[in-house]
């Protein structure tokens, strides 16, 4: 699975939307759907936010595990 993959299947799970998520991160909507469907490349500044927002580890999102860990409640 790609990154965007994961944080697509993570963001339906939690019943998230793009226009939540992309109000979260400050862009908008369409610029979002891009990043999450590969046709632009997401700025790796957004990941920590993303974490947070779906509060799942950076791990999981970057393929280095298939573990859902969230994360702690101080954000690590």
């Amino acid at each position: 699975m790609y990154y965007t993959d994961r944080i697509q299947w993570v963001r339906d799970c939690k019943n998230i939307t793009q226009r939540e998520m992309a109000e979260k991160l400050g862009i908008k909507q369409q610029q979002y759907a891009r990043y999450e469907k590969g046709i632009n490349i997401m700025p790796v500044t957004y990941l920590p936010k993303i974490c947070k927002i779906l509060n799942i580890s950076a791990d999981y999102i970057l393929g280095f595990t298939d573990e859902m860990k969230e994360i702690n409640k101080n954000g690590k």
